[in-house]
Protein backbone atom coordinates (compact mmCIF):
# COMPACT_ATOMS: atom_id res chain seq x y z
CA UNK A 1 0.00 0.00 0.00
CA UNK A 2 0.89 3.49 -0.75
CA UNK A 3 2.33 5.72 2.00
CA UNK A 4 -0.88 8.12 1.45
CA UNK A 5 -3.81 7.43 -0.48
CA UNK A 6 -5.73 10.09 -1.50
CA UNK A 7 -9.09 11.60 -0.30
CA UNK A 8 -11.98 9.65 -0.51
CA UNK A 9 -13.77 12.50 -2.16
CA UNK A 10 -14.49 16.02 -0.83
CA UNK A 11 -15.59 16.48 2.53
CA UNK A 12 -19.75 17.29 2.87
CA UNK A 13 -19.07 19.88 5.66
CA UNK A 14 -16.48 22.24 5.79
CA UNK A 15 -13.26 20.02 7.37
CA UNK A 16 -12.39 20.35 10.75
CA UNK A 17 -8.56 21.08 11.76
CA UNK A 18 -7.02 17.90 13.78
CA UNK A 19 -4.22 19.32 16.00
CA UNK A 20 -2.38 16.14 17.61
CA UNK A 21 1.05 17.51 18.69
CA UNK A 22 2.64 20.09 16.59
CA UNK A 23 1.00 19.16 13.78
CA UNK A 24 -2.41 20.12 12.07
CA UNK A 25 -4.55 17.76 10.22
CA UNK A 26 -8.02 18.37 8.55
CA UNK A 27 -10.58 15.91 9.30
CA UNK A 28 -13.32 15.15 6.42
CA UNK A 29 -16.45 13.36 6.08
CA UNK A 30 -18.89 11.99 2.87
CA UNK A 31 -22.42 12.72 2.59
CA UNK A 32 -24.39 10.45 5.04
CA UNK A 33 -27.03 8.35 4.33
CA UNK A 34 -29.81 7.04 5.82
CA UNK A 35 -30.14 3.41 5.98
CA UNK A 36 -33.74 1.70 5.94
CA UNK A 37 -33.26 -0.40 8.96
CA UNK A 38 -32.37 3.61 10.97
CA UNK A 39 -28.74 3.12 11.08
CA UNK A 40 -26.99 6.75 9.28
CA UNK A 41 -23.87 5.89 7.40
CA UNK A 42 -20.99 8.12 6.70
CA UNK A 43 -17.46 7.84 5.49
CA UNK A 44 -14.98 10.15 7.96
CA UNK A 45 -10.68 10.46 7.02
CA UNK A 46 -7.90 12.73 8.30
CA UNK A 47 -5.87 14.23 5.50
CA UNK A 48 -2.85 16.31 5.08
CA UNK A 49 -1.31 17.54 2.25
CA UNK A 50 -0.15 14.46 1.09
CA UNK A 51 -3.51 12.84 1.29
CA UNK A 52 -4.83 10.26 3.98
CA UNK A 53 -2.36 9.60 7.20
CA UNK A 54 -2.08 6.23 9.06
CA UNK A 55 -3.40 5.96 12.43
CA UNK A 56 0.49 6.21 12.79
CA UNK A 57 0.59 9.43 12.68
CA UNK A 58 -1.50 10.22 15.43
CA UNK A 59 -0.38 7.23 18.06
CA UNK A 60 1.11 8.73 21.20
CA UNK A 61 5.10 9.74 20.87
CA UNK A 62 6.00 6.80 22.74
CA UNK A 63 4.73 4.39 20.12
CA UNK A 64 1.31 2.89 19.06
CA UNK A 65 -0.55 0.91 21.92
CA UNK A 66 -0.67 -2.75 21.70
CA UNK A 67 -4.71 -2.25 20.81
CA UNK A 68 -5.55 -1.75 17.58
CA UNK A 69 -6.53 1.54 17.15
CA UNK A 70 -10.23 1.01 16.68
CA UNK A 71 -10.52 0.07 20.15
CA UNK A 72 -9.52 3.70 20.87
CA UNK A 73 -11.04 5.21 18.49
CA UNK A 74 -14.59 3.79 18.88
CA UNK A 75 -15.23 4.18 22.57
CA UNK A 76 -13.74 7.43 22.15
CA UNK A 77 -15.89 8.46 19.39
CA UNK A 78 -18.96 7.39 21.49
CA UNK A 79 -17.71 9.39 24.39
CA UNK A 80 -17.39 12.11 22.42
CA UNK A 81 -21.42 11.81 20.99
CA UNK A 82 -22.83 10.75 24.96
CA UNK A 83 -26.49 10.88 24.75
CA UNK A 84 -26.89 11.12 21.15
CA UNK A 85 -26.18 7.65 20.34
CA UNK A 86 -29.07 5.31 21.27
CA UNK A 87 -28.40 2.39 23.44
CA UNK A 88 -30.67 -0.77 22.73
CA UNK A 89 -30.62 -3.29 25.46
CA UNK A 90 -27.81 -2.13 26.97
CA UNK A 91 -25.30 -1.07 23.86
CA UNK A 92 -24.75 1.76 22.02
CA UNK A 93 -25.65 1.85 18.75
CA UNK A 94 -22.74 2.57 17.21
CA UNK A 95 -19.87 1.01 14.51
CA UNK A 96 -16.76 1.87 13.35
CA UNK A 97 -15.03 -0.37 10.88
CA UNK A 98 -11.50 0.46 8.97
CA UNK A 99 -11.85 1.77 5.37
CA UNK A 100 -8.71 -0.18 4.18
CA UNK A 101 -7.13 -3.61 6.50
CA UNK A 102 -3.89 -2.94 7.51
CA UNK A 103 -0.96 -4.69 5.17
CA UNK A 104 -0.39 -6.61 8.65
CA UNK A 105 -1.75 -7.40 11.31
CA UNK A 106 0.75 -7.17 13.92
CA UNK A 107 1.09 -3.67 12.86
CA UNK A 108 -2.89 -2.44 13.23
CA UNK A 109 -1.54 1.39 13.48
CA UNK A 110 -0.06 1.47 10.10
CA UNK A 111 -3.41 1.40 7.73
CA UNK A 112 -5.31 4.94 6.62
CA UNK A 113 -7.07 6.82 9.46
CA UNK A 114 -10.48 6.45 7.21
CA UNK A 115 -13.44 4.76 8.73
CA UNK A 116 -16.79 3.90 8.10
CA UNK A 117 -19.14 4.73 10.99
CA UNK A 118 -22.94 3.89 11.19
CA UNK A 119 -25.18 5.05 14.30
CA UNK A 120 -28.50 4.94 15.26
CA UNK A 121 -29.22 8.24 17.12
CA UNK A 122 -31.30 8.92 20.03
CA UNK A 123 -34.70 9.97 18.40
CA UNK A 124 -35.64 13.06 20.31
CA UNK A 125 -32.19 14.87 19.90
CA UNK A 126 -31.72 14.14 16.55
CA UNK A 127 -34.97 15.17 15.63
CA UNK A 128 -34.20 18.40 17.13
CA UNK A 129 -31.35 18.82 14.80
CA UNK A 130 -30.56 19.37 11.34
CA UNK A 131 -29.30 17.44 9.02
CA UNK A 132 -25.80 18.98 8.12
CA UNK A 133 -25.92 19.97 12.18
CA UNK A 134 -25.83 16.53 12.89
CA UNK A 135 -23.31 15.45 10.35
CA UNK A 136 -21.27 18.30 12.38
CA UNK A 137 -21.43 17.27 15.37
CA UNK A 138 -20.36 13.91 14.45
CA UNK A 139 -16.92 14.88 12.63
CA UNK A 140 -16.56 16.99 15.95
CA UNK A 141 -16.80 14.05 17.77
CA UNK A 142 -14.55 12.39 15.05
CA UNK A 143 -11.49 14.93 14.94
CA UNK A 144 -12.08 15.03 19.29
CA UNK A 145 -11.96 11.42 19.48
CA UNK A 146 -8.83 11.49 16.51
CA UNK A 147 -6.74 13.88 18.66
CA UNK A 148 -7.37 11.66 21.87
CA UNK A 149 -5.39 9.15 20.11
CA UNK A 150 -2.18 10.38 20.43
CA UNK A 151 -2.73 10.74 24.06
CA UNK A 152 -0.77 7.69 26.22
Amino acid sequence: MPDRLPPPGPSFLREHEVRVREHTYRAGMARPSDAPDGWWLTLMWVTDDDGVVSFRDVAPVAGPPPDPPLARLGPALAGALSGLILEDAGRLQLRVAGLVPPDDETRPWRTPLAVRAAFRFEPARAAAMGANELADTVLAGFRKAVEGLGRP
